[in-house]
């Protein structure tokens, strides 16, 4: 954990050293952003940024998400940004929670490496189709289908019964072959939980999917990565949680790659984006193992719902 945090702040302290001698022309491209929607000075929108990513990367660890399902919508509609670059903003700051994340949710055995490689292969491939697919749409396009697209998301959360121990009879031929299995500890109970897993191949199929869509939209994964692998996979709720949180450090970086290409990755969005997600991801960790996901459930949908509205409405040329 040390190790990862050292390597976390030397990252950081060598974008920051870029930033801050970087040419002004950076920065203003962003302040002529800013200066279009509001008389605001330039540098409160990187202030802001680190604030709100400080929250969400609390938020995101205990839900189970990455943090650009909350980062593309809240900052794609309420900061003077293009999309693009709030797209490719939000797979680098779900990487960089999940980053930051998972060593410490690997050293307290809730996240399984045997049930997150064969998923991360599949979705991280799906997710660079997704991310070329995102970059041709038109700007428009892109907030009214994330709109639609965020909206569907808080459905899902609130019509899915999440399963704490899901009853697993028998596992299936693929996960056997793959030796998906295992044992973690529940701190809350004191209890040794054995599980397994069914309906293997149905569920890498799924991952196609989300993987598209989570480059596509630059929200990550863990919106869909949870429900998955809990209610069709089987596995245990927090190991759920866990293995989605250490996917997203793989599958979202081959989206990013993508985005980076392109030149959609400006740093005056990534740095503070990224130093707030990390130590609230920090944050988060500590307080999983005495947390019950279904207890921020509720804060969660709540600021989905009301930034996938105003994503839609955005994008329709309704709330400008």
């Amino acid at each position: 954990m040390r190790v990862s945090r050292t390597i976390a702040t030397a990252v950081i302290f060598f974008i920051s050293l870029f930033i801050l001698t970087t040419e002004p022309a950076l920065a203003s491209g962003i302040s002529k952003s800013a200066t279009s929607a509001s008389s605001t000075q330039w540098w409160i929108w990187p202030v802001l940024l680190f604030i709100v990513t400080l929250v969400m990367g609390i938020v995101a660890v205990l839900a189970g998400v990455g943090g650009g399902v909350l980062f593309t919508p809240i900052i794609g509609g309420f900061f003077p940004f293009n999309m693009d670059f709030v797209r490719a903003a939000g797979l680098i700051v779900a990487l960089s929670g999940s980053l930051a994340a998972g060593p410490g949710l690997l050293k307290k055995g809730m996240a399984d490496l045997r049930l997150a490689i064969p998923v991360a292969l599949i979705a991280s491939s799906a997710a660079i189709v997704g991310a070329m697919i995102g970059l041709a749409l038109p700007d428009n396009i892109t907030q009214t289908t994330l709109g639609i697209a965020i909206l569907a998301i808080v459905a899902i959360m609130l019509l899915a019964k999440k399963s704490e121990y899901p009853e697993v009879k028998k596992a299936d031929s693929l996960s056997s072959a793959l030796r998906i299995t295992g044992i973690y500890h529940e701190a809350a109970t004191g209890q040794d939980i054995n599980w397994k897993i069914h309906r293997t191949p149905q569920s890498l199929i799924t991952f196609i999917f989300i993987g598209i869509m989570a480059g596509m939209f630059g929200l990550g994964a863990g919106w869909a990565n949870v429900p998955v692998l809990n209610l069709m996979m089987g596995a245990p709720l927090k190991v759920s949680v866990a293995t989605s949180k250490f996917l997203l450090s793989i599958t979202d970086t081959s989206a990013a790659w993508v985005y980076i290409n392109k030149g959609a990755v400006i740093p005056m969005i990534i740095v503070p984006s990224v130093v707030g997600i990390m130590l609230g991801s920090f944050i988060g960790v500590r307080l999983l193992a005495k947390t019950k996901p279904s207890a921020i459930k509720i804060i969660v949908i709540a600021l989905l719902a009301f930034s996938g509205l105003r994503a839609l409405l955005k994008g329709i040329g309704i709330w400008t």
